[in-house]
C-alpha cells in the first residue's frame, strides 16, 4: 500500500487499482493488449465525509468497484482512482 499526501474531499476516496491479470488460471500469459482493466483495488486515501454521508471505508480496506467508476489520477509516477463512496460495490 502506498502513502500518499493528497486529501479526498468529502466522501470520495482514492483507490490505487490492483495489477491486472497477467496469466489466466491455466497457465496461458495474456498479452498487454488483451488485459482488462482491474476492479479491484486498496483504499489509500479516505475523505471526512458529510453530515448526510458519514464515510464506512478506511485506509487499507481492498474494494471492489465498478468498470468506469472514477477518475485517473497519477501521482509519483503511479496511478491512482479518485471516486466518490458510493461507487464503490464491496468490501472484500
Amino acid at each position: 500500500m502506498s502513502k500518499i499526501n493528497i486529501k479526498p474531499l468529502a466522501d470520495r476516496v482514492i483507490v490505487e487499482p490492483s495489477e491486472a491479470e497477467t496469466k489466466t488460471s491455466s497457465g496461458i500469459i495474456i498479452p498487454d493488449s488483451a488485459k482488462e482493466k482491474p476492479q479491484k483495488g486498496i483504499i489509500v486515501a479516505v475523505g471526512p465525509g458529510t453530515k448526510e454521508n458519514p464515510v464506512t471505508l478506511k485506509t487499507g480496506d481492498t474494494v471492489l468497484y465498478g468498470k468506469y467508476a472514477g477518475s485517473e489520477l497519477q501521482h509519483d509516477g503511479k496511478d491512482y482512482l479518485i471516486m466518490k463512496e458510493n461507487d464503490i460495490l464491496a468490501i472484500v
